[in-house]
């Protein structure tokens, strides 16, 4: 019996992201980044809410970096 497709798949995705977990942290950075950034930009400091949201963003393009080493 063949196995299923999701079992091979995830077979072949085992080895093949190893910066999952550098991947994940950098994501959760992000968004708590953004979230804390549109807090500040929503309750009034707008310029300092777009310098956390566009620092925050640094880390959402570095995860997008490690996604094309893989």
């Amino acid at each position: 019996m063949e196995p299923s497709r999701h079992h091979r798949n995830k077979e072949l995705n085992k080895d093949a992201d190893q910066f999952l977990m550098i991947r994940q942290v950098l994501n959760l950075i992000f968004m708590i980044g953004a979230i804390i950034g549109v807090i500040i930009f929503l309750t009034g400091n707008t310029q300092v809410g777009t310098i956390v949201i566009l620092a925050s963003m640094v880390f959402k393009i570095a995860e997008c970096a490690f996604r094309f080493f893989k």
